[in-house]
């Protein structure tokens, strides 16, 4: 008997071994995606079907789920979604997508732009380089929000009411929950808005107010008794009963620069009236004022208050011939106006 017929054959069985562990990773994870999608695309319709109970109108032409293996994708096709209250949201296309082993962290895009409705202002579309909005912790109470939109362009429609903006470079808005001290969550939410070089519309109060040149501005803002916004989706809209159970702008901070002007402002508290026009006081320490007022004063339309716009511009022009750099100013918002002393500027902001 020679060496060679002695040896002993060793078994493949062993080669094959990582293949199969392949093939089964693989098939628990297409179950786990498939198990997903299905929990995904049950919640939205119970979602949809909740909200049209409680009176808003949700429609879309056509609805696909796919990203296998690694992602979800979900894609609706004219989506139109409107609150009791009028105002609306129209996409011919809405793409939301995030990773299979983290579903609670989505990413929303609106590759074709939106036209939003005012209620009884009319349509606007709105068209950028992008417009996407993140959703992370959707399993907690309150989810981080983040919306981003990039050079966006904003058009009235024929028989709308004039927007305020016509373009910007970006617009931002951040929404998280508050937390008190450190680790302890309330009913609060702390958001932040920033508009980075917006040009109002022709002859509006945004141009003249930034002088024909650029806004920009930075507000934060911790909103209290959030809560009650998830259920106020009303007529009145969503900050209606939210308005009425006593919510409130809390620790308002913010910056303004527009053209040569320039202010930070802050407020301890801010709330709406009965009609949603914003109450409170906001203090301001500006910079050059004048050339804003001066420019809300040269408005050919809109509700500017000219005389009053006149008058605090000459308040503002005697306060600078003093040779102070920083100028304390009190806007005040009551009885439905806005007011810079004793000088009546425009409508106070309405909420609702």
């Amino acid at each position: 008997m020679t060496e060679a017929s002695t040896t002993k054959r060793h078994s493949r069985k062993g080669l094959y071994a990582p293949f199969i562990l392949v093939l089964i990773a693989l098939a628990a994870w297409t179950g786990w995606w498939i198990f997903l999608t299905r929990q995904i695309d049950t919640r939205l319709e119970a979602q949809v079907q909740t909200l049209r109970q409680d009176g808003w109108d949700i429609r879309f032409a056509d609805k696909s789920i796919n990203g296998w293996p690694f992602r979800t994708h979900v894609a609706l096709t004219n989506l139109v979604v409107q609150a009791p209250s009028g105002h609306a949201i129209k996409a011919t296309e809405l793409t939301a997508e995030a990773n299979a082993y983290q579903p609670t962290k989505w990413v929303v895009v609106a590759p074709q732009g939106l036209m939003l409705t005012r209620a009884g202002k009319g349509e606007v579309a709105v068209k950028g380089d992008a417009i996407r909005m993140s959703a992370s912790g959707i399993d907690q109470r309150w989810p981080n929000l983040a919306l981003e939109m990039v050079n966006p362009v904003f058009t009235a429609q024929t028989g709308a009411e004039p927007f305020p903006i016509a373009r910007a470079a970006r617009i931002e808005f951040y929404a998280r929950p508050h937390l008190e001290g450190s680790t302890a969550p309330t009913d609060d939410v702390d958001v932040m808005f920033r508009l980075v070089d917006g040009q109002g519309r022709a002859d509006g109060p945004v141009e003249g107010f930034a002088q024909d040149g650029r806004l920009t501005t930075q507000l934060e803002a911790e909103i209290g008794q959030a809560s009650l916004l998830k259920t106020g989706g009303d007529a009145a809209g969503v900050f209606s009963a939210w308005t009425k159970a006593g919510g409130t702008f809390r620790n308002v901070r913010g910056d303004l620069q527009a053209g040569d002007s320039r202010a930070t402002l802050s407020s301890d508290v801010l709330r709406a009236d009965a009609n949603g026009r914003l109450t409170g006081q906001v203090q301001l320490q500006a910079q050059k004022p004048l050339p804003a007022l001066a420019g809300l004063m040269a408005t050919r339309q809109g509700p500017v208050n000219r005389i009053g716009a006149a008058g605090a511009a000459a308040a503002a022009g005697a306060a600078e011939a003093t040779g102070k750099e920083q100028l304390p100013l009190t806007l005040v918002f009551r009885d439905g106006r806005t007011w810079l002393g004793p000088f009546p500027l425009a409508p106070a902001p309405k909420l609702f």
